[in-house]
C-alpha cells in the first residue's frame, strides 16, 4: 500500500528513493528503548483504553463513519468500534477486543525493535538511568 501511495504522489517507484550508500550525517544517533514488565505494560494499556472510551472514542468513530474505508481508520480502536456500531458486537466486547489487539500490537512492536542490536534498553520506570546514559554518550564525543 505504501509503495502505491508513493508512486501516486511522486510518480516514482519506492525503489527510486532507496540508495545503497550511507550518507554522512552531522549528528550521532542514540537508539534507546523503554520497556516495562509485561503486567505493568498490560495494566497501562487497559487504563489507556478505558480513558479513550471515557473521552468519547465511540462518538469520534461515529463522526468518521463516512470515511471508514480509509487506511488511516483501519487501526486498533476504530475497527472494533466500527463493529460495535454495525451491531456485530457489544460495547464491552469491543472494549475487550481493543485491549487485546493493543497488547498484541505492543508485543509485535517489541519483537521488531528487539531485533536491532544497536538499541540500548532501559526500564521505563528509571528515567535517571536513561539521562545518565545520554550524558555519558554526549561526554564521549
Amino acid at each position: 500500500m505504501r509503495a502505491l501511495e508513493i508512486f501516486e504522489t511522486t510518480g516514482q517507484s519506492i525503489t527510486a528513493f532507496r540508495t545503497n550508500t550511507a550518507r554522512q550525517r552531522d549528528f550521532r544517533v542514540l537508539k534507546l528503548g523503554l520497556e516495562l514488565p509485561k503486567e505493568l505494560l498490560h495494566a497501562n494499556i487497559h487504563k489507556r483504553v478505558d480513558q479513550m472510551m471515557d473521552l468519547g472514542l465511540v462518538d469520534e468513530v461515529r463522526n468518521v463513519l463516512p470515511y471508514r474505508d480509509r487506511n488511516a481508520l483501519q487501526t486498533v480502536g476504530y475497527t472494533e468500534v466500527f463493529d460495535f456500531l454495525d451491531g456485530k458486537t457489544t460495547l464491552p466486547m469491543a472494549v475487550d477486543a481493543i485491549k487485546t489487539h493493543t497488547r498484541q500490537y505492543a508485543k509485535r512492536q517489541l519483537t521488531w525493535f528487539r531485533r536491532d542490536p544497536e538499541l540500548q534498553w532501559f526500564d521505563a520506570r528509571t528515567p535517571d538511568a536513561v539521562i545518565s546514559h545520554i550524558r555519558q554518550q554526549l561526554s564521549a564525543q
